[in-house]
């Protein structure tokens, strides 16, 4: 059989045709070493964005993409290995409890993460407000914590997943972001990259979220267990609700903040509630549980006994940080320049905050990156006062902004919150007292 040329693959995935395993393997590749210009590239991936990938292709597109650069190799660690992706939200500072608490419990965190583009910075930025806390670990010294402490948090190398690089960039600008198969193919291949044993996956549903609906977030958890499974992995997802912010705190010192007072035993019920909830399904994972609600106990003790705590000051300071934050975060973390109070205008019930505006008032107040290059002010950000549900005078406290003496930035921020926050004359429900929508073993 004759090899066909990348215009021929084209052609044929755009008719709906198959491809080998060969021929995928082949195009990535090209993806990788550059042999293949961008405009073949774009096109392969509108190709795909219509016409979609089989489970067998999609399977060998993302194993293409996890090895066309380093595989971390973690089997001389004994205990089992598992992580936790999130699809992203507003407020979502939930690795940072996370990871120590489950390490506390006796399961390796090996935990790769990367930078925020958008409303607030990702786990990393959040990681970086702490005085000389270090993501840029090599990798010899990443396994050693993850096997010392339980869990090491630090960034994606340039030889992880190097083909999803230069795809998502393309994805970005050709509008085929939200092809669940590239979706599915762009995270796992960095997930499964990490050396891990199995994968507990947060998809987040909602108004703040990338899926919208149920259905979507459905198909997209389908596809990425698919890969998983057929790279011989434990995948677990867990569907959760982001229609309004997690947690009171949005921004990256603030986030960080919060989740210690999750591993003091207090913080948001939200905030608690996620970090319970995927820290169980992690145990499940990792078989040192058997019961979700003994697992869901296991992670909570945790949190409350100070153990977790402890694993996070462990690593703070095995990754260069300043372990005094988990004592006193306001004496160690940065600290904004000005607190203003934002407040309600009227009287009102708070029909709901949008999840995504309060995040782009964040964005405005210097808390996350429109451009790859921005800098990120670590200080900045929101402490909010109120929840969907709650009943507000005129005057009263809506949220708080952390920000810096740019008054402009101020004025835009104070616009998108109160834009956010809808008030409404009747009285209206709370919402549903947990954020899991569904979980997909």
């Amino acid at each position: 059989m004759s090899i066909r040329l990348p215009v021929e693959l084209i052609r044929a995935k755009r008719d709906g045709a198959t491809l080998t395993d060969a021929e995928l393997r082949g195009f990535v590749a090209g993806v990788t070493d550059g042999s293949l210009p961008d405009y073949q590239i774009a096109a392969m991936l509108m190709a795909i964005f219509f016409r979609g990938l089989d489970d067998r292709e999609l399977a060998a597109w993302a194993d293409a993409m996890l090895r066309s650069g380093d595989v971390l190799d973690l089997s001389a660690i004994p205990r089992a290995k598992i992580d936790k992706h999130s699809t992203g939200g507003v407020g979502d500072k939930i690795s940072i409890p996370l990871a120590p608490a489950v390490a506390a419990c006796g399961v390796c965190v090996p935990m790769v993460s990367g930078r925020g583009l958008g409303h607030t910075g990702g786990t990393l930025d959040k990681l970086e407000s702490i005085p000389g806390f270090r993501v840029d670990l090599p990798v010899e010294r990443f396994a050693a914590l993850v096997e010392e402490l339980g869990a090491c948090l630090i960034g994606q190398t340039a030889r992880v997943a190097p083909a999803d690089k230069r795809l998502y960039a393309l994805r970005d600008v050709t509008g085929t972001v939200e092809s669940i198969p590239l979706i599915a193919s762009s995270i796992m291949s960095k997930k499964l990259a990490e050396g891990i044993d199995g994968l507990v996956l947060d998809v987040k549903v909602g108004a703040g979220a990338f899926m919208k609906d149920v259905a979507r977030a459905r198909a997209l958890c389908a596809a990425m267990r698919a890969i998983g499974v057929g790279a011989g992995k434990r995948v677990t997802c867990v569907l959760t609700d982001m229609d309004a912010p997690i947690g009171t705190h949005v921004g990256n010192a603030l986030e960080i903040a919060e989740s210690i007072e999750v591993m003091r035993g207090g913080g948001p019920a939200d905030t608690r509630e996620l970090t319970v909830v995927l820290g169980a399904e992690m145990l499940l994972l990792a078989g040192v549980e058997r019961d979700p609600d003994a697992a869901a106990a296991r992670i909570g003790k945790s949190l409350d006994d100070g153990s977790a705590l402890a694993v996070f000051a462990k690593i703070v300071a095995a990754q260069g940080g300043d372990p005094r934050v988990c004592d006193a975060p306001a004496q160690v973390l940065p600290q904004p320049r000005r607190k203003v109070p934002i407040v309600a205008p009227r009287a009102g019930h708070v029909a709901a905050m949008v999840a995504d505006e309060i995040g782009m008032a964040a964005l405005v107040l210097g808390a996350g990156r429109g451009k790859q290059d921005d800098r990120i002010d670590p200080a900045v950000g929101l402490v909010l006062a109120v929840r969907p549900g709650d009943r507000v005078a005129a005057g009263d406290l809506i949220a708080t902004a952390w920000c810096d003496d740019d008054d402009a930035r101020l004025d835009a921020c104070r616009a998108r919150v109160l834009g956010a926050v809808q008030l409404v004359d009747h009285a209206v429900p709370p919402p549903p007292a947990s954020r899991v929508i569904e979980t997909i073993r």
